[in-house]
């Protein structure tokens, strides 16, 4: 028979993995521009009116993070689904995240909230050897915020071009 001190870990761990709670958890204090976002899902329809984005934000590791559980759905495709890990930087006194998804891609980059905005400034999106660089900017809206990401010329580093703009919805 296992003792009680044995099981107590293994709990724990099976409660992070499973999310159990974790709704419940406050976010840490400077993470707290981004606590509108946790613990609700936003979702917007892209150009076109076939593609769906969602994004779904839930507090994790006793709110010292805060993932984002990106999804954009379509008839035409198989899911494209990204997470991405928003946490304070303790030397750099910012908020910074890392964003992975299914297709092999990566993304480091700084977020800069400001009253009624959250700015992703320029960073390096890449896929293998391939890269472009992006900033987004999400406006607080009501009951959601418009997100615009922009992709940077490649050969005019002072030319942007608007890759979407989307009106996130907070979701029932």
């Amino acid at each position: 028979m296992m003792k009680a001190h044995t099981l107590l870990p293994a709990a724990i761990a099976l409660a992070l993995m499973t999310g159990v709670a974790q709704g419940a958890e406050p976010l840490a204090l400077r993470l707290k521009p981004l606590a509108f976002l946790a613990g609700h899902c936003y979702k917007g329809t892209l150009a076109g009116g076939k593609d769906t984005d969602e994004h779904c934000f839930t507090p994790a590791y006793g709110g010292q993070v805060l993932r984002d559980v990106h999804t954009v759905h379509g008839p035409e495709h198989p899911d494209y689904v990204g997470e991405t890990t928003y946490y304070w930087d303790p030397e750099a006194r910012r908020i910074e995240y890392l964003y992975v998804e299914n297709a092999g891609g990566i993304m480091r980059g700084t977020v800069e909230p400001g009253d009624d905005v959250i700015v992703f400034p320029a960073t390096r999106y890449s896929v293998g050897i391939q890269s472009m660089t992006l900033r987004v900017r999400w406006t607080l809206q009501g009951d959601g915020y418009e997100a615009w990401s922009e992709v940077q010329d490649t050969h005019d580093k002072e030319l942007w071009a608007t890759m979407f703009r989307v009106r996130m919805a907070k979701s029932p």
